[in-house]
């Protein structure tokens, strides 16, 4: 199986099967113009993990929640 998320000019490619990843790589870098910035640490300000041990995936939020916060003026708030 293979995602490819698509956001604007960002693309994130997903994937169980190393060999199709490298080849779905290669045909768009034919035909668009692009680079491989490697594994994906954020995307549109969510973070993402990984624990390959435990072959775990996850999302954060937190940096997004940390901006709100701040836009208004509540980083200091009490849970």
């Amino acid at each position: 199986m293979t995602l490819l998320v698509l956001y604007v000019d960002d693309i994130l490619i997903i994937g169980n099967h190393f060999p199709t990843l490298r080849g779905v790589k290669a045909w768009l870098g034919k035909c668009f113009s692009m680079k491989d910035l490697g594994e994906a640490q954020y995307i549109l300000g969510i973070k993402i993990y990984r624990d390959r041990s435990k072959r775990l995936i996850g999302l954060r939020q937190s940096t997004y929640i940390d901006k709100v916060l701040k836009h208004f003026k509540m980083e200091n708030s009490k849970i």
